[in-house]
């Protein structure tokens, strides 16, 4: 039992039961080649209901399993592609990813990654963070991580 008082600071009596609830739920786990493979004990995506929870995409090229080579706007693509194919085979696409995370070794190269971002997503964008990190696996400068939610 519990009391508490209303505005009129009369005492109001409550009793709250509760009871055990007991939720089942499956998932689905999302594969694709057009994606790299795992680099380590994970799965690229897993679809619980009708939310996706993606695992981090660093550019990695899903033929050889190397860092593509170029500049950050090219790493930055490939793991944007690598997303991408990963939604797909997950029956989704890019707009329907409700957030982000992106890792950055240099926080600097913000606004680079803000204009490849922008070829990928369009306004209503979904949430994000982005976060500088000391390094990334494989010696890449670039991660992103999502959420999807689908019909």
């Amino acid at each position: 039992m519990l009391r508490l008082l209303a505005l009129e600071r009369a005492p109001i009596q409550c009793t709250f039961i509760f009871h055990r609830l007991h939720i089942q739920m499956s998932f689905q786990i999302i594969h694709t080649e057009k994606a790299p493979a795992a680099i380590g004990p994970y799965s690229q995506a897993v679809r619980v209901g009708n939310t996706v929870y993606f695992s981090g995409q660093i550019p990695l090229d899903p033929a050889t399993g190397t860092i593509v080579a170029g500049d950050l706007a090219v790493q930055a693509r490939r793991a944007f592609d690598n997303l991408r194919a990963v939604a797909e085979t997950a029956n989704g696409s890019l707009s329907k990813i409700v957030r982000l995370g992106l890792y950055l070794t240099d926080l600097e190269q913000f606004s680079v990654v803000n204009a490849v971002m922008q070829e990928y997503f369009q306004d209503p964008f979904p949430a994000r963070s982005t976060i500088q990190v000391s390094g990334l696996p494989k010696g890449a400068d670039f991660e992103v991580d999502a959420v999807m939610v689908i019909d």
